[in-house]
């Protein structure tokens, strides 16, 4: 066991949300651990969604025996087409988790190269150089999830991915709990263990009594139901379609991304529907509000946009109108509530009502504290380090594994970066793996920066101030009226004054550039920014972005309209002697 290298490296996913990576390395071999992103927060302004630091993969791309997925969740696949862009990685998971894969980065790539992809499941065990990989399954709201044990020769790391325990739940969601004591009686080294719903102290309602109130909404509704959930959370499709055949109404499924979704998983038989429930959007018109079920599951399985849409008359199938039932069965976290909130208020103002899932039965796809704990007390582990969570629910997690009475010098807070070796039978922190975030805006990977979404956060908050001016620098002389024009910073019209003063603070700033400094255009364009900055500040207490346009007049394009002038004169004046 000495003469191997072991380390646990936190590449993303700890004290936030979502953006879930982690990796073992064993030697020259690394075996990443889900390859998540996930959805911005207000904060970062026009960003579409944030995946881990790819310079990992610039970094280690030729140590990287695989990238082993525990379930098709965006934090856990979504970062696939970006990684996949640039390395061929080969990727395991399960049937279901492998098909939503191949959707994922088909989606984004277009092009995919399928020999990369490779369908294991809960009995599969992987032999490499240095270790062994191995899957166990566990309980989710998407079948098929898989825990992953990565079988080192100081023992097993154990590493959850999202889950939770549900005695009640059926045959493709239940944890295998025979398989987790047989990986405890094999020694667990380390255990990374979700901690997303660790300070829940009251257990999950079981699906089966979701789905009863799922089906009890739905008979009490007089009109037409509009359902929003998540596309990925199987479980709470399927209680869907079960109440809609139950209270005999169709379906409609309002975007692309969803039918392909619910085609798969009817093609691997994860959900069960007669294709007879389903309806196209132009058939609406052939059925009654009280006969018809509206699936919305939003762009990237966000569906409140969506709802504000159907609201608002902007959406492209559906509008909500008086009668109309919004049944919000998807769990929102903390980040969304009030957006949640303006939501139903929207929805309530268009002449629909609004009932939330989350206020009549406590539900999530993760662990309660008390899962927790009956995890740690069946796996044993020597170490613990808290995962997919914020911070605060990082520290309840060790608390609640220090009540099952682990030591607290046994479990590890970490941060995105951190890079844990095992040395002498314990881990230290040694050098930091990439673990920055990547931010995607369209197809830019990585090009918005710290600098520009500051720019973006300025231009939110105070606006632009444009600039222009035309000068003649070897005469140093302005040679027009500066002009000025501002967005989201004043009313121009109303503000007059303020725009002429500008116009002279502009005037000032290059002449005095001309008077002091050899000339350069930098030099002078950050003379009028900053004594525009300071003059804006000084006249509004606002910070507009200031955008200087400093224009040169062409000197050789001048000299050569007066010489063509000349000999036109020239020419003319021939022209009339030889007359």
């Amino acid at each position: 066991m000495a003469d191997f290298d072991i380390k646990i490296m936190v590449v993303s996913g700890v004290r936030e949300q979502g953006k879930d990576m982690f990796a073992v390395q064993v030697n020259d071999e690394i075996f990443v651990l889900d390859a998540g992103l996930k959805y911005p927060d207000s904060s970062l302004f026009g960003i579409d969604v944030v995946i881990p630091d790819m310079e990992f993969f610039d970094k280690y791309s030729d140590k990287i025996a695989g990238i082993f997925l525990t379930h098709g969740h965006a934090d856990s696949i979504g970062a696939l087409p970006y990684i996949l862009r640039g390395h061929d990685i080969d990727i395991f998971g399960s049937e279901l988790t492998i098909e939503l894969a191949k959707l994922e980065v088909q989606r984004e790539n277009h092009r995919r190269k399928n020999h990369l992809f490779h369908v294991i499941d809960a009995e599969t065990e992987i032999d490499f150089r240095n270790a062994s990989v191995s899957f166990f399954h566990t309980t989710h709201s998407i079948p098929d999830s898989l825990g992953i044990v990565v079988h080192t020769p100081a023992g097993g790391i154990v590493y959850t991915g999202d889950f939770k325990f549900d005695p009640s739940a059926s045959e493709h969601y239940r944890t295998d709990m025979d398989r987790l004591a047989e990986i405890a009686t094999k020694g667990v080294l380390a255990l990374l263990s979700d901690s997303s719903n660790a300070e829940a102290d009251f257990p999950n309602a079981s699906e089966k009594e979701i789905g009863d109130y799922v089906s009890e909404v739905f008979s009490n509704a007089p009109g037409r139901i509009i359902v929003a959930a998540k596309a990925s959370n199987f479980t709470r499709l399927q209680q869907v379609f079960d109440a809609a055949k139950k209270n005999n109404r169709k379906v409609l499924l309002t975007g692309r991304g969803v039918n392909k979704i619910v085609q798969i998983a009817l093609k691997l038989g994860y959900l069960q529907a007669d294709s007879r429930l389903f309806i196209h959007s132009k058939e609406l018109k052939n059925y009654k509000d009280d006969q018809l079920v509206v699936l919305e599951t939003g762009r990237m399985g966000e569906p409140l946009q969506s709802l504000q849409k159907m609201a608002t008359n902007r959406h492209r199938m559906v509008s909500i109108h008086p009668g109309d039932l919004v049944f919000i069965a998807t769990t929102p976290s903390h980040a969304v509530e009030t957006m949640v909130a303006q939501t139903s208020d929207m929805v309530y103002r268009a002449g629909g009502t609004v009932t939330q899932l989350a206020y009549a039965k406590h539900t999530s796809g993760h662990a309660t504290g008390r899962d927790l704990q009956l995890l740690i007390s069946t796996l044993k582990p020597k170490f613990l380090i808290p995962v997919i969570g914020e911070y605060r629910l990082l520290e309840i997690h060790r608390n609640l594994a220090i009540a099952t009475g682990m030591k607290t010098k046994d479990i590890y807070i970490t941060k995105n970066g951190d890079c844990l070796s095992l040395q002498k039978g314990r881990f230290y922190l040694t050098d930091p793996v990439p673990g920055e975030d990547t931010m995607i805006d369209g197809s830019g990977i990585g090009d918005v920066g710290n600098i520009v979404l500051r720019d973006r956060e300025i231009l939110s908050d105070d606006g632009i101030f444009i600039a222009v001016a035309t000068i003649d620098r070897k005469k140093k002389k302005i040679i027009a009226e500066p002009r000025v024009s501002s967005r989201g910073f004043v009313y121009i019209k109303a503000n007059k004054e303020l725009m002429n003063e500008s116009r002279e603070v502009i005037k000032k700033a290059i002449l005095t550039n001309f008077e002091h400094k050899k000339f350069d255009w930098s030099e002078l364009k950050t003379d009028v920014r900053n004594s525009l900055e300071k003059f804006l500040y000084k006249q509004t207490n606002r910070r507009p972005v200031v955008l200087p346009v400093i224009m040169e007049v062409n000197q050789n394009r001048h000299r050569a309209m007066a010489r063509k002038k000349s000999e036109h004169e020239l020419r003319n004046k021939k022209a009339e002697n030889n007359d």
